[in-house]
């Protein structure tokens, strides 16, 4: 794991890369084209023939110009007859419809391209979603994976520009070549000086794109930081101690410095890089001029015409500037290719805990339970075990609780029995069978937990209650966030009821007035909570909050977004705890359930407690014996070993430590 996430410059001497780096780093640009195609066939196709259609524009608008030119010159030598001012006219009414039509080919392909990066952008963060949430648990605990994580984000949004450039290259490639042909044909030296023109500045951009790209990925890490720090000092959740311990000051002050050693480098960087392209700009100039000159010798002898002149200096001219912007979009593409791999190198991160094929499901009921045979684990990248030796079984229909004190390995073995992890050696079994081969999908479906450091969702309270059990209510929230969206469009609940009361009234004394319900614009009735929500919300208590609450079960919890509330510690842990009775699991795990509740609030989710683990497996942590006591069996755990097991009263009569445990709170109380 630690060569997959480990940082690494992009050359071993952290360098500018080789050439033979450079074309490696094209290799992105093929399965980039694919994620566009599979985004959306139609506007690829419409993109593709677009820009084959404005590479002919150019040439075709320089070439009636110089028959239009021609054409002037040839009349003021001679009287101009009807049939050679029709013919002039109609070069220019001809000039003026590929213009048009250019024009219009340009606006429709900026339109298509705009539609196609917006679906880009969408279809690459779902994919980038639905990847993370198959990762394992050890990814997101990885800081190196975080940085990953951060440069695979930022490449969801712009990267269809990399497929708009290469579109660019292959339309400038055409004109180039039909402008190309003609400056061949009037002097083969004029190609040789374009080269000389561009070919220094596309040198120059191809090394400080490398550079560039070499700062911001050094930085990563930083600019992680950065980030972060702007949350601190600026967010809902933080503002209280913010405020208390005055870290505002402090806060900024290292934001600022980091902030501003970003800046000194990138400042250097972009200063080299500005007197090198001026430099390198000064010869492009040269050789133009030179080229120009040519041009102009020819003219004067007569060798050409001056319509001839002028197609030759303006075809020189945006020749040198497709050359130069196509070596510049090929830098440009280079560059963007290593940002590709950021995110292909994500895409390709593969998880660990898998299932094998044709896994069975877990039974239901369960019959015999688990059981922890010599089971010891270490984290990934870790020396030291969090467990080690750990034996003891649950059996169906059993409650369990861990006891120890805070790293003695408690949570670590939650995770291990709801398979976040593996264990590094031993096994878990689930009736005889090794747990890993077992249906992942269906081991997680058959155990609810409350994580002691549960999440509190920006979500309405019955999405936080629902999402326990999100493949039941997906539906219910799913219509009920389109009926929210409705709302906000249409504007505040009040504005449409005094709308629709006028509109009554209005009808009420003139019948002439009354409106369609489109007119009215009424919004539909909100369909009514599941029965599961409901419930669930009533056996945890947390439906006691609903009197406070103004929007009810639609009420946004939160303050992130408008019109939220927030809640107390001991509120928010009652939804938690709601989300536990949302899943009919086989297997209950409860990690410090009740520690922001209150004692009054404590004792009746205890009583709640009772129905809701009868007839299951319960594994409960807890530091409050109050709790524990309720378990029919408690594991006593110490430096991730099992010191003791048993029943309270068995454990209090031994006086090991969970006796010393149990008496130095209860001296708290006294």
């Amino acid at each position: 794991m630690s060569s997959r996430f480990s940082r690494r410059p992009i050359t071993p001497s952290g360098a500018n890369p080789t050439w033979r780096e450079r074309v490696r780093a094209l290799r992105y640009v093929p399965p980039l084209t694919h994620l566009v195609w599979q985004t959306h066939r139609g506007y690829t196709l419409t993109m593709i023939v677009l820009r084959i259609l404005r590479a002919f524009v150019p040439v075709a608008t320089l070439w009636i110009g110089k028959l239009i030119i021609d054409a002037v010159v040839a009349a003021r030598a001679t009287t101009l007859s009807p049939d050679e001012s029709s013919r002039l006219w109609k070069l220019v009414a001809l000039e003026i419809a590929i213009v048009l039509v250019g024009e219009f080919l340009s606006r429709a392909s900026s339109l298509v391209e705009s539609l196609l990066g917006d679906l880009f952008s969408n279809h690459t963060s779902v994919r980038l979603m639905k990847h993370a949430a198959t990762l394992d648990l050890y990814h997101f605990e990885n800081p190196d994976f975080y940085d990953s994580l951060e440069r695979a984000r930022r490449q969801t949004t712009g990267r269809i520009g990399l497929l708009a450039q290469l579109l660019s290259m292959a339309q400038d490639t055409l004109t180039l070549l039909s402008l190309g042909a003609a400056l061949f044909v009037y002097s083969p030296w004029l190609l040789l000086l374009l080269a000389l023109t561009v070919i220094p500045s596309f040198l120059g951009e191809t090394h400080f794109a490398s550079l560039q790209y070499s700062l911001l990925y050094r930085w990563t890490p930083e600019r992680r930081l950065l980030d972060y720090l702007r949350f601190l000092g600026a967010s809902d959740r933080t503002a209280k101690e913010v405020q208390m311990f005055n870290l505002a000051p402090w806060l900024v002050k290292r934001y600022k410095t980091l902030a501003d050693k970003f800046y000194e480098e990138n400042k250097r960087l972009s200063i080299r890089k500005g007197v090198v392209a001026s430099l390198l700009s000064v010869v492009g100039t040269l050789g133009y001029y030179a080229a120009y000159a040519i041009i102009l010798l020819r003219a004067v002898t007569g060798a050409i015409s001056l319509g001839s002149l002028t197609f030759l200096a303006a075809s020189f001219a945006r020749s040198r500037d497709l050359i130069s912007r196509l070596l510049g979009a090929a830098s440009d593409i280079y560059q963007q290719s290593l940002y590709l791999k950021d995110m292909f190198d994500f895409f390709d991160m593969k998880p660990s805990l898998t299932s094998p094929p044709d896994a069975p499901s877990v039974p239901h009921p369960i019959r015999e339970g688990f059981a922890f045979e010599n089971v010891g684990f270490r984290y990934p990248e870790s020396e030291t075990w969090a467990v080690r030796n750990v034996n003891f079984r649950i059996r169906p229909g059993e409650r369990i609780a861990f006891v120890g004190e805070n790293g003695a390995g408690k949570t670590t073995l939650t995770k291990l029995l709801s398979r976040l992890y593996d264990p590094t050696e031993g096994r878990i079994t689930l009736d005889g069978r090794d747990l890993r081969e077992y249906d992942i999908g269906s081991l997680r479906r058959a155990i609810g937990v409350i994580f002691q450091d549960f999440v509190r969702y920006d979500f309405a309270f019955d999405a936080n209650i629902g999402v326990g059990e999100i493949d039941a209510v997906a539906a219910y929230l799913e219509a009920s966030s389109n009926v929210a969206m409705k709302n906000s469009e249409n504007g505040k609940a009040r504005q449409r009821e005094v709308k629709v009361s006028e509109a009554q009234i209005s009808t009420a004394t003139n019948p002439s007035n009354a409106k369609t319900s489109d007119e009215l614009d009424a919004v539909a009735p909100e369909t009514p909570a599941p029965a599961s929500i409901v419930s669930a919300a009533e056996k945890s208590l947390a439906a006691s909050l609903l009197p406070r609450l103004p929007a009810g079960y639609r009420q946004m919890l939160g303050r992130r977004f408008e019109g939220g509330v927030d809640l107390s510690g001991g509120e928010w842990q009652k939804i938690a705890i709601a989300r536990a009775f949302m899943r009919d699991a086989e297997v209950l795990i409860l990690d410090e359930p009740t520690a922001a509740l209150d004692a009054r609030s404590e004792y009746e989710v205890f009583i709640r407690f009772s129905e809701l683990v009868r007839g299951r497996m319960a594994v409960l942590i807890s530091h409050r014996f109050s709790t524990v006591r309720m378990a029919d069996r408690i594991i006593v755990l110490q430096n991730g070993t099992v010191a003791e097991e048993g029943t309270h009263d068995d454990l209090v009569r031994r006086d090991g430590l969970y006796a010393e445990l149990f008496k130095l709170q209860a001296a708290g109380y006294r």
